[in-house]
């Protein structure tokens, strides 16, 4: 990717504190990604990002930087952007039951983001580990394409120890059931085009539950146990943020929606990083693997318009420095760009994309402007140090690129030349 002819002086700054790496192999020796040690500290935990899903450099950076942080760093959970709900059977494959065929199953109507390939490496790890990953779901169901995954176990929890309102959640979940896909894109048009009794009377007997659960938690505890009822509790909390995002997404696409309205499911993800570290062990470090735009710590904007306020943004503001936000970029290459399509089986295809040379002001132009290949940027001595100046005010975004202070965005920044989309969206596969 060729610099530009007058480089600024970030990109001066950064061409002397980027350190090369060698390797995107993750079955590679790990020695190029020290210098990621003194970058984290003794952060809990440590979020590695994407510009883009679908792209094999990012999945494969993810896998090495999972062995590094656990191998070398003394990491033990992995907390994925995938269902909180959905991600408990998939701790439990990861743990050494069943058989390693059983996954495919697991993952058989979830979007391709490269979950696969770190929950295999995490089973064949634990299988000799002293000490064993454990794998964490933090979204909301299906991606926001079903109610379900979250109120059918709910269900079964009602049965035992609140009988009595079972007819609450069975109404919630026949209207769940009828517009239920395998995803956000999948379901949004469906749940659109529900009568709005209905969608009043899904948000009504969710809100109910919810009332319910938190008002008689003594009498739920009592009925069986504390670990069951938070679950419970925590499953029946995404439900009723996917019910919302529906109604956010519905005002946002119809010009009429709320400020930031869409900042349902990240304040959700974030509060289920903190549900399991919470629940884990003192010292329990976290890999946590999502979206650029999900892990960043400033607001989201389109246009100068406030959008959102990302995951990353509440979990600095419960961590503090324990949170480190490392994103992922290319400067050339191509993306996966996400094109709404209701034929789709996600509700959106894949359209192998070129990407576009790097805006200038953008973190990528600063990256070929010093002439950098595979390299990971500590950026935090940036925001003392005058001499780089305000920063980048921009990072990819698909084919696009996002407005935003990278430098209080991200801790770090992890850089390839250029970007692919990943090989096995084959056919069969391809949302």
């Amino acid at each position: 990717m060729p610099a530009s002819s007058h480089p600024g002086p970030f990109a001066g700054w950064l061409g002397g504190h980027a350190a090369p790496l060698t390797h995107l192999d993750p079955e590679a020796p790990l020695d190029d990604l020290e210098p990621l040690r003194d970058l984290i500290g003794d952060a809990s935990v440590v979020a590695i990002g994407e510009h883009s899903h679908f792209i094999d450099e990012f999945i494969r950076l993810r896998r090495r930087l999972l062995r590094f942080l656990v191998e070398r760093c003394g990491f033990t959970v992995l907390a994925f952007e995938y269902g909180f709900s959905e991600g408990f059977p998939l701790d439990t494959w990861a743990q050494g039951e069943g058989a390693d065929d059983d996954l495919t199953g697991h993952l058989a109507e979830t979007i391709p983001v490269g979950v696969d390939d770190p929950l295999r490496w995490i089973r064949r790890h634990n299988a000799t580990a002293s000490q064993p990953v454990r794998f964490a779901g933090i979204d909301i169901p299906a991606a926001g394409g079903s109610l379900l995954p979250a109120l059918a176990p709910v269900a079964d929890y009602l049965r035992r120890i609140d009988p009595e309102v079972l007819s609450s959640i069975e109404t919630a979940m026949r209207i769940a059931g009828s517009f239920a896909g395998t995803s956000a894109p999948a379901a949004a048009p469906a749940w659109s085009r529900l009568p709005a009794a209905d969608q009043d009377a899904l948000t009504a007997a969710l809100t109910r539950l919810l009332i319910r659960f938190r008002a008689v938690e003594p009498l739920y505890v009592s009925r069986g146990d504390r670990l069951g009822y938070d679950i419970a509790l925590r499953r029946l909390e995404g439900a009723c943020q996917a019910d919302y995002g529906f109604r956010a997404m519905a005002g946002l696409f119809a010009g009429a929606g709320l400020t930031a309205d869409t900042s349902a499911r990240d304040v959700y993800m974030a509060g289920s990083v903190l549900w399991h570290l919470e629940r884990s062990e003192p010292g329990t470090r976290i890999v946590l693997a999502a979206h650029n735009a999900h892990i960043q710590k400033a607001p989201i904007s389109f246009n100068g318009q406030l959008t959102g306020f990302p995951m990353g943004q509440h979990l600095h503001d419960a961590l503090g420095d324990a949170y480190f936000a490392l994103g992922l970029t290319s400067t050339g290459g191509h993306t996966g760009e996400m094109i709404r399509d209701e034929e789709a089986r996600f509700g959106f295809r894949i359209e192998d994309t070129a990407l576009q040379p790097p805006e200038p002001g953008s973190v990528e132009a600063a990256f070929a402007d010093a002439g950098l290949g595979l390299s990971l940027a500590d950026l935090r001595p940036a925001r003392t140090q005058a001499g780089p100046g305000p920063g980048p005010d921009r990072i990819r975004l698909q084919s696009t690129f996002l407005h935003t202070p990278v430098l209080a965005a991200f801790d770090g920044i992890l850089h390839t030349p250029a970007s692919t989309v990943a090989r096995d969206l084959e056919e069969g596969r391809t949302p």
